[in-house]
């Protein structure tokens, strides 16, 4: 069988991260093309492709099957549309899109299109987070009572890419701790209800939030919240990056996704899986540790083009991200609890 033809629209640091995942660490599909950004052409001679002068030029390309749209938040919509009207499979860097209203039109042009859709949640392909999650669905805590999320990253806004401080692209609970929201939902197998939150910032001229507090109601009775904060002062708070805490009805879990997975379930604690560290300083950002999630989520999402299956992580799966996180905002903004549609 033939590799399937890729296309990578957006060329900074996700752009990258996927060339290099695509090209090194995944079978069964080729990279033909990358467009946008001002690094574009750098990225092509990089890895041998072709730099494409638009998106529509690479979406008309007959070698490319599928695309990865690597771009800031609010141009998702529109290159997502355009992707399914060609025709091609897709894989939307999180969030999905800037609104409930645009993740269902995506989700609708798909469909009509007959092409997939998958949503770039690569923490549930973490080790630590993807063992906890093997050993809830075996049973090993019972059913989930609470959960709690935490996001706390001692950078500030300044550590983000300047793209992200634009209100147009929204604000860090939207941007990142969307993967909390996600990791909520999979973890449970529930979907959240209600949300109740309080969204702001604690640095002065900014522009967007980059620190909230989310309550959260499940099906099932279950209850969660999200500590979410970039400005957090160094050092910040250890094994709080990206990780939650767990009370089931018959154990504990507390995991740290570039930590250990410590589980209780008879009153001690024990390590159940320990994740590799990321030589920032030395390999950087593609470090092949840090490229495992993302190839086995690239990996999952090839197969299934191949298969003509859906992939792991669903559109659907990105609409329900956007919607929690939004209503996050808008119960910030009305100081009432908001219900999920």
């Amino acid at each position: 069988m033939a590799d399937i033809g890729i296309g990578i629209i957006g060329s900074g640091f996700m752009g990258r991260t996927y060339a290099e995942t695509l090209s090194k660490f995944c079978k069964g599909a080729s990279l033909k093309a990358v467009t946008g950004g001002s690094r574009a052409d750098a990225l092509a001679d990089d890895y041998g492709v072709t730099c494409e002068p638009s998106t529509e030029a690479l979406l008309a390309r007959k070698d490319i099957e599928a695309v990865y749209i690597a771009t800031p938040h609010h141009l998702h919509c529109e290159q997502a549309m355009a992707a399914a009207q060609a025709g091609k499979h897709m894989v939307i860097e999180k969030p999905m899109a800037c609104t409930v209203a645009d993740c269902d039109a995506i989700l609708a042009a798909c469909e009509k299109a007959g092409v997939f859709c998958s949503i770039a949640f690569t923490q549930r392909t973490r080790l630590c987070n993807m063992v906890a999650k093997q050993l809830i669905d075996e049973g090993a805590i019972g059913r989930i009572r609470q959960i709690e999320e935490l996001a706390l990253v001692a950078t500030g806004l300044a550590g983000l890419p300047k793209w992200q401080s634009d209100p147009q692209n929204l604000g860090t609970l939207f941007g990142h701790s969307i993967h909390n929201f996600d990791r909520i939902r999979w973890l449970t197998g529930q979907e959240i209800r209600t949300v109740y939150a309080r969204c702001t910032s604690i640095e002065p001229d900014v522009q967007v939030e980059g620190t909230s507090m989310v309550m959260m109601n499940l099906g099932e009775g279950t209850d969660a919240m999200l500590w979410s904060c970039y400005q957090v002062p160094p050092p910040s708070f250890p094994r709080s990056q990206f990780s939650t805490r767990i009370i089931g009805e018959k154990g504990l879990m507390d995991v740290d996704a570039y930590g250990e997975l410590r589980v209780a379930t008879d009153g001690q604690w024990r390590v159940a899986a320990t994740q590799a560290p990321i030589d920032w300083q030395g390999k950087g950002f593609l470090d092949p540790v840090r490229l495992e999630s993302y190839t086995l989520q690239c990996q999952d999402f090839i197969d299934a083009v191949a298969e003509n299956r859906p992939p792991a992580v669903t559109g659907w799966d990105g609409r329900q991200a956007v919607a929690a996180a939004l209503a996050a905002y808008v119960s910030s903004e009305t100081g009432k609890e908001v219900a999920l549609t």
